[in-house]
């Protein structure tokens, strides 16, 4: 395996649409996304009142990489070999005793061969894959919470009625129906909720197009969301940046699935028409499958295995199936490298520049009205986590897409930035530790033991490279050459822009390579 990629290796590139090319300001999409699950289980269901209310320190149990353990109503943080490094009933944290007492001295979970490897769906468990879900971990611990409280509960059978509010409020004919009160709330306000891609992001993808790439957009969102969401973030003639756009791809099967369980559909006022046999032409579909895609991609690009690469959000759902079931080169792009990157890079110099001279991290909290508006504007929503430092008024002006005048003003580009950031926070919780190691300690005064957890380990054997936003690589060169996750290579090398600190091990905390 070669140690570098590069997209200009790539025939054909692909790009999932949520939290991958479109990127959404998460508080206020958490909120929306949790209060219409509870909404559905307290006015339909019967669920306790109490449900609606939601603190704001409630959000740090939200983590992306949970289990749901529906049987015990357990949510579980895992090691790469299965051990339940962390864990909660319901919103409780469990102690180390009672983790030992729930899953015995090796802390092993007993599904784990079921789902590692294959990521496979099951009746006893729910795995929280991206940020679409993380709400539902909230909400559901929650339930656990209130029926412990109600009665002695032995059996947890709660979640047909989660997956009762998902249809309701995401089934394809809820955006035009007006049902739930997702889809009217981003309809009716946009803005609120949706980030626009910035110029230089946009340049990119004219770039890649310009360049000879097959452009494609594969997504499990339908058509009329779709819609909305690629004319705002990147404007209404943003289909003649795609040579393919599939929606309602019901991902991961689109990876998977034969042509005879999934066909291509044709899309009429955004209603899904008869099956296609084939694929004959570019276009705008419904649908589909990977098979009859890649033979399209063939006569498109004239080659007998056109080389694609598919960026996207998901493990589950892109990254894994992906590159398992098609050998595509995948793009990872995770936004908690934004947080356990950047937390490194601001340590090491926290204490050693004065302010000037400080990265875009470092930003004062200390923001007039007239700023934070200027944060709101559409200008900028991503980072270009390409700079660690901004220390002159160049620089400033580069973090800011728009280009204007006013990001000369030394400092203001930076705290407009870090409005704009704020936003798009990655989920961070102090409840579950990092993302990408934790520790496990035993009883009896044993030693803590640092591990990668599951989701690191899938990161490094399912996924080319990983970064933060597209943002981080669009001012890069197309034959940019990106150090690649290989398994010969340490865990960190793959990670662009920088690694994930918790990573790199030092000389004091060494963490174990297999």
């Amino acid at each position: 395996m070669a140690e570098h990629f590069s997209l200009a290796d790539s025939d054909v590139i692909g790009f999932d649409l949520d939290h991958t090319l479109c990127r959404y300001n998460v508080p206020e999409t958490f909120a929306l996304i949790y209060d219409s699950f509870a909404q559905f289980l307290v006015e339909q269901k019967g669920y306790d009142r109490e449900l609606m209310t939601v603190t704001p320190d409630c959000w740090d149990f939200c983590f992306k990489g949970l289990l749901l353990d529906l049987e015990d109503g357990n949510l579980l943080k895992l090691g790469e070999d299965g051990t339940v490094l962390r864990a909660s009933h319901g919103t409780r944290i469990l102690t180390v005793e009672e983790i030992l007492e729930t899953y015995g001295k090796k802390r092993k979970w007993k599904h784990f061969k079921t789902i590692n490897g294959t990521f496979a769906r099951s009746g006893k468990y729910h795995f929280y894959d991206n940020y679409f879900d993380l709400p539902g971990a909230l909400l559901c611990a929650r339930v656990v919470d209130l029926l412990d409280q109600n009665r002695n509960v032995k059996k947890y059978e709660f979640w047909k009625d989660v997956i009762a509010s998902i249809e309701y409020n995401y089934k394809a004919s809820a955006f035009k129906e007006g049902s739930g009160i997702y889809f009217p709330s981003v309809k009716k306000d946009p803005g609120k909720y949706l980030l626009r891609c910035s110029e230089s992001v946009k340049d990119w993808l004219r770039r890649l197009k310009n360049a000879g790439k097959v452009l494609l957009l594969i997504t499990s969102s339908h058509s009329d969301y779709c819609r909305l969401l690629c004319e705002y973030i990147l404007g209404e003639d943003f289909e003649e940046i795609f040579d393919i756009i599939i929606t309602n791809a019901l991902k991961p099967g689109f990876f998977s699935q034969i042509p005879q369980q999934r066909p291509f559909r044709t899309l009429a006022n955004d209603e899904e028409r008869e099956p296609l046999p084939s694929l004959e032409k570019p276009g705008w579909y419904s649908q589909g499958n990977w098979s009859h895609l890649n033979e399209l991609l063939k006569t498109i690009t004239g080659k007998s295995e056109p080389k694609a690469v598919y960026f996207g959000d998901s493990m589950r759902s892109d990254i894994f199936p992906a590159h398992s079931y098609n050998n595509c080169e995948t793009v990872l792009v995770l936004e908690e490298l934004e947080v356990e990157a950047s937390q490194q890079a601001t340590t090491d110099r926290k204490d050693s520049e004065p302010l000037e001279k400080k990265g875009k991290y470092e930003i004062p909290n200390n923001m007039s009205e007239e700023e934070e508006k200027e944060g709101d504007t559409e200008a900028t929503p991503s980072l270009d986590l390409t700079l660690t430092s901004t220390s002159s008024e160049t620089d400033t002006a580069r973090c800011l897409e728009d280009g204007s005048a006013r990001a000369q003003e030394p400092g203001r580009g930076e705290r407009i930035l870090q409005s704009q950031r704020q936003k798009m926070s990655p989920v961070v919780s102090e409840q579950w530790g990092s993302y990408f190691v934790d520790g496990v300690t035993g009883l009896e005064g044993e030693a803590e033991t640092q591990v990668h957890t599951w989701c690191s380990n899938n990161i490094n054997t399912y996924s080319t490279i990983a970064i933060p936003s597209l943002q981080a690589i669009a001012d890069l060169s197309l034959d940019h050459k990106f150090p690649r996750f290989c398994p010969d290579q340490p865990r960190f090398k793959g990670y662009y822009p920088r690694p994930p600190a918790p990573l790199v091990p030092r000389p004091s905390e060494p963490i174990t390579q297999e």
